[in-house]
């Protein structure tokens, strides 16, 4: 029985990532980045005004000030998007607004708080106070200069990263393909959740929640339909899913029990197992192995399980396959609120609510098949082998609802 370490860097040993291609920036946000984009130009592309007002000579104003305010000619006026086709001359001004390009002969803005217009002479402005060269303007390349990198190969772009991109006219990223992963649920007692229960039938439900999880991770999942507690069924279903994704991931069917098919067809399809058992609770029927360059990941049928080993071990493995730097989830800490025991003699990842305000509370029972305590639960927290947290502890909680 592996320990979880080991067990995640076999797995990431074995993913490679997938072929890059080239993505539109509109689809761009949350892909992994295949290079190092530079950015085309300066950013800003020009000097430009800051704030509604003028544009003026900061030595015209140096004596300024309400008691003893100084008169500008106005020369003109510069919307956002327009360019001023003289230059601002000694004693002269330009109105200007936010993001209007500065003009030539000017090197300082003044807030049009700090005015006053002459009302017998539309031509006259009144400045109320001194300003300094440079003040109220936004200098081109301050932000980024031509040539800057903007983003690290294996980045996972945020929607500021992309926004950054457009703003600099990029059009197109180089990314790592995103996999398409099967999802089969095995277990003759499943049914699809619009049929009629029966006695002895359950609802399934983990291909949903692992979809979900899939797709937060920028993964395409694949549903395939329940695979009944035979071999026949089993192989079958894992031939095909192997042949339309680059991964399967099963929930249920890789334990040591009689109608546990998993794990026996893969290795009938010609997959070769790695392992199959990690040291943690829940999730540790755990099966990975790989086929002709594509991966199966095994997962315990239970749903907490399923959701802990597939947070674990398989998010890890997609982020790799995406040629991703960071694999690991996020983490946040907090305080306990109570205490979280655990007694057995292996890891208790268990689920917990933590609030914005950093307090951490268990989500409820922590059996591994309650799906209550499952649903309010945001986060886990790693408890060691006959351990107790007390309240108060300061904990790290790995969250996937961010």
């Amino acid at each position: 029985m592996l320990e979880l370490e080991e067990a995640l860097q076999r797995v990431l040993s074995a993913v490679r990532p997938l072929d890059a291609e080239e993505v539109s920036i509109h689809e761009a946000a949350g892909r992994v980045t295949a290079d190092s984009p530079v950015s085309p130009v300066n950013l800003p592309l020009f000097d430009n005004s800051a704030m509604d007002g003028y544009a003026v000579r900061a030595a015209d104003l140096t004596r300024a000030n309400p008691d003893h305010p100084v008169a500008l000619r106005l020369d003109g006026k510069i919307a956002a998007g327009e360019v001023f086709q003289g230059t601002v001359e000694a004693g002269a001004c330009v109105r200007l607004f936010t993001g209007s390009p500065l003009p030539n002969g000017a090197n300082a803005v003044v807030a049009q708080e700090d005015t006053r217009p002459e009302a017998s002479r539309p031509d006259q402005v009144w400045f109320l106070d001194t300003v300094k060269p440079w003040d109220n303007v936004r200098l081109q390349g301050e932000d980024v200069r031509n040539g800057a990198k903007i983003a690290e190969a294996g980045c996972r772009l945020t929607p500021g990263q992309v926004a950054l991109l457009a703003a600099v006219g990029i059009s197109k990223i180089k990314a790592a393909r995103r996999p398409r992963v099967a999802l089969l649920a095995t277990g003759s007692e499943l049914i699809e959740n619009d049929q009629p229960l029966s006695p002895g039938k359950i609802y399934e439900s983990n291909r949903l929640m692992l979809a979900a999880l899939m797709k937060r991770a920028c993964a395409i999942p694949k549903i395939f339909p329940l695979v009944p507690d035979t071999m026949e069924a089993t192989q079958a279903a894992l031939e095909t899913a192997l042949a339309e994704c680059d991964a399967v991931v099963t929930s249920g069917g890789v334990s040591v029990g009689e109608y546990d098919f998993v794990k026996a067809a893969f290795e009938k399809l010609g997959g070769e197992l790695a392992f199959w058992k990690i040291s943690i609770k829940p999730g540790k029927p755990f099966a990975f192995g790989h086929a002709k360059g594509k991966f199966l990941f095994g997962l315990p049928g239970n749903p907490v399980s399923a959701l802990v080993a597939f947070l674990l071990l398989v998010r890890p493995a997609l982020a790799r396959m995406q040629a991703a730097t960071e694999t690991h989830l996020p983490k946040s800490t907090g305080r306990l609120t109570e205490a979280l025991a655990n007694r057995g003699d292996r890891r208790h990842f268990m689920r917990v609510v933590v609030d914005d305000a950093g307090r951490v509370a268990s989500a409820g029972m922590q059996a591994s098949h309650h799906l209550s305590s499952l649903a309010r639960s945001n986060g886990l927290v790693e408890v060691p082998p006959r351990t107790t947290l007390p309240a108060g502890a300061a904990v790290t909680v790995l969250r996937w609802d961010r």
